[in-house]
């Protein structure tokens, strides 16, 4: 594992999930990316619904590219059933401009459409950044989230599902498929509709040495980010049984791991905390979670076998 605290470049400041007027978003992509760069992120990338009856949109936003903004061109993926009946829902971003689509006229399920994980492996074959898309707002199983081995990531929180149904949350789902082995990150999102105050409130902080498509994408990829509401992470570190956790100002430290393996830190304006790690001997893979003043939480993507980790 790459320490990206460590790596060159900076952090940059990205939306992966937002909507527009090709779609079912209630502001033209121009506006939404004005939106965004207004608010001080580096990068969005606009993923309208790839479904027939709004023509399969993949929106070429390359226009709205500046010396201090750019964007990634993806889309949010439909097709086939879950076991709850509904549509699937998988956020590719990084998609060429020439993806195939599928037979998804709209939102409902049809027969002899291609099925979720097949969709999300072309779009991962095709180069994509594939993520699960809210879990919890969709009512996703296990069994749903392990069908999808191409994914990247989970979305551990999603803004919109937040403000407008109370089910921003990935991480239940997202700590089962990581109990099992999967490889995976964590991505916070938007959603973004502009149709409520669904905006500007869960973001990606990816490590890159510059603001490219191409080097963000490479980024994402390789898990070399973290997620945020608004606290920063500075630094995490293991020396032998010990975790360092440096970042701005928060009043816990919480370390997760598999089955009930969790513990904290609790204190005012932290912004350095250590750990041993005894909790965790039993679990292959730990993540952190801070949560700021104002109930505001950023989280690392897991450090998998971090007792080898540790040792090197």
């Amino acid at each position: 594992m790459r320490d990206i605290f460590d790596l060159p470049g900076r952090f940059w400041r990205g939306n992966l999930h937002t909507h527009s007027t090709r779609s079912d978003g209630a502001l033209d992509p121009a506006e939404v990316c004005r939106r965004y760069k207004a608010e001080g992120y580096d990068f969005i990338a606009l993923t309208d619904h790839f479904v027939g009856c709004f023509g399969y949109p993949i929106v070429d936003t390359t226009a709205y590219r500046t010396d201090g903004f750019t964007t990634l061109l993806g889309a949010e993926l439909h097709s086939g059933a879950m076991e709850n009946g509904e549509l699937w829902h998988i956020l590719a971003v990084g998609l060429p401009p020439e993806f195939m689509p599928g037979n998804a006229p709209g939102f409902r399920p049809v027969a002899g459409q291609e099925t979720g994980p097949e969709l999300a492996a072309r779009a991962r074959a095709a180069g994509a950044f594939v993520a699960i898309a809210h879990p919890q707002w969709s009512g996703m199983t296990l069994a749903d989230a392990r069908s999808i081995d191409a994914a990247h990531a989970v979305e551990i929180y999603n803004h919109g599902c937040e403000v407008g149904a109370a089910r921003p949350d990935g991480s239940a789902l997202a700590d089962l498929l990581l109990s099992e082995g999967r490889a995976l990150t964590l991505c916070a999102t938007d959603d973004a509709h502009f149709t409520e105050p669904d905006h500007f409130g869960g973001w990606v902080m990816v490590r890159a040495e510059q603001n490219s498509p191409e080097l963000l994408l490479a980024a994402l990829k390789a898990g070399e980010y973290y997620s945020t509401q608004g606290p920063e992470l500075r630094g995490i570190t293991l020396e032998g049984n010990v975790l360092t956790v440096a970042s701005t100002a928060v009043l816990s430290v919480i370390v997760q791991g598999a089955g009930s393996a969790a513990q904290a830190v609790h204190g005012q304006s932290m912004t350095l905390s250590r750990q041993r790690l005894d909790r965790f001997q039993g679990s292959d893979w730990i993540r952190v979670t801070v949560i700021d003043s104002a109930g505001r939480r950023a989280w690392s993507n897991p450090i998998a076998n971090w007792q080898h980790v540790a040792q090197e």
